[in-house]
């Protein structure tokens, strides 16, 4: 392993070769979803993805912009601050690397959405900040139980 010196004279271990990376969703939350929907896809003329009854999805150049209504399941909360998702490509191995570092999740890993070819995995994590951020990884249904 290589030693790199620390800023108290020390010497220190190279971090760990896991580390988040792309961000591939972020969330933002809208109190009226279908007028949020018209001003983001006419308005700011941004590729709609889609819509489930409570949730829509927007292309910005690869990361994909969901608008959360206050009724989207952990969006009531009144907050006013964006989830940032990063893309990991196995969400057990990321959640078990961050937690060996300390880092405290409040949603275990589970199913977000079931595709045609694929489910959407996810796992949420706070910042220490009060900040809402999640791992997130699209697995073949032939790769996971």
């Amino acid at each position: 392993m290589t030693q790199t010196p620390a800023d108290d004279g020390q010497t220190a271990a190279e971090p760990p070769t896991f580390g988040l990376g792309r961000i591939a969703q972020v969330a933002l939350p809208v109190k009226d979803l279908p007028r949020a929907i018209a001003f983001y896809r006419d308005s700011l003329g941004m590729r709609f993805l889609f819509e489930t009854p409570a949730l829509a999805f927007f292309d910005a150049g690869g990361v994909r912009l969901m608008l959360a209504a206050p009724d989207a399941q952990g969006a009531g909360d009144d907050r006013r601050s964006s989830v940032l998702y990063f893309a990991v490509k196995d969400v057990d191995q990321a959640q078990r690397a961050l937690r060996a570092r300390g880092v405290h999740f409040v949603r275990e890993a589970h199913v977000a959405a079931r595709m045609e070819h694929h489910d959407l995995w996810m796992a949420f994590l706070e910042d220490g900040e009060g900040n809402t951020l999640a791992v997130m990884s699209e697995v073949a249904r032939s790769r996971r139980g």
